[in-house]
């Protein structure tokens, strides 16, 4: 509940400060829809959900290979983040001192994938755990814990999205 609190907070100071800039460059003229990452990104909760089917079955392999497809995915997020963030502040001027909407821009983008850097940090160690062979059935329910937190990224990234890719611009 705390964790969405404070996005409702930054989802609020966003859209507030929205067109209020005083300089530019604006949403319209330097966010382009990140569509490869938002598919990465939600297509990697259909594969730790995977994981933790697998595992609950005792099938430790498909765990496995879950929880790796998840990383790969969430890094493959966190790659096209990167890409977009150095092509808006080398090649279009915008940081976060630049005006309101490269302040809130990087606060709730970056917010969001400081909760994405925290959950492959986890998941990585579920991996680890899964591939020494630690990870077993009876861990089913820690696994479940951890699929839901990245299922809550997952949903904070789909509000997000709609707020500064599609509302914002």
């Amino acid at each position: 509940m705390a964790e969405a609190a404070i996005f409702i907070i930054f989802f609020v100071s966003y859209i507030f400060y929205l067109g209020k800039s005083l300089t530019g460059p604006t949403p319209a003229q330097v966010l382009e829809l990140p569509i490869f990452g938002t598919v990465c990104l939600l297509s990697s909760s259909i594969t730790v959900h995977w994981a933790v089917s697998a595992l609950r079955k005792n099938n430790v392999r498909n765990c496995a290979l879950g929880l790796a497809s998840t990383v790969l995915l969430g890094a493959l997020f966190m790659v096209s983040t990167a890409q977009e963030w150095y092509h808006l502040i080398y090649d279009e001027g915008l940081t976060i001192r630049t005006n309101l909407f490269g302040t809130t821009y990087y606060a709730l983008v970056g917010l969001h994938a400081s909760h994405v850097i925290i959950g492959l940090v986890m998941l990585s160690i579920a991996l680890v755990a899964t591939l020494s062979g630690r990870m077993k059935e009876l861990h089913t329910e820690r696994l479940e814990v951890l699929s839901l937190y990245w299922h809550f990224v997952d949903a904070i990234w789909v509000v997000v999205f709609l707020i500064v890719y599609v509302i914002g611009r």
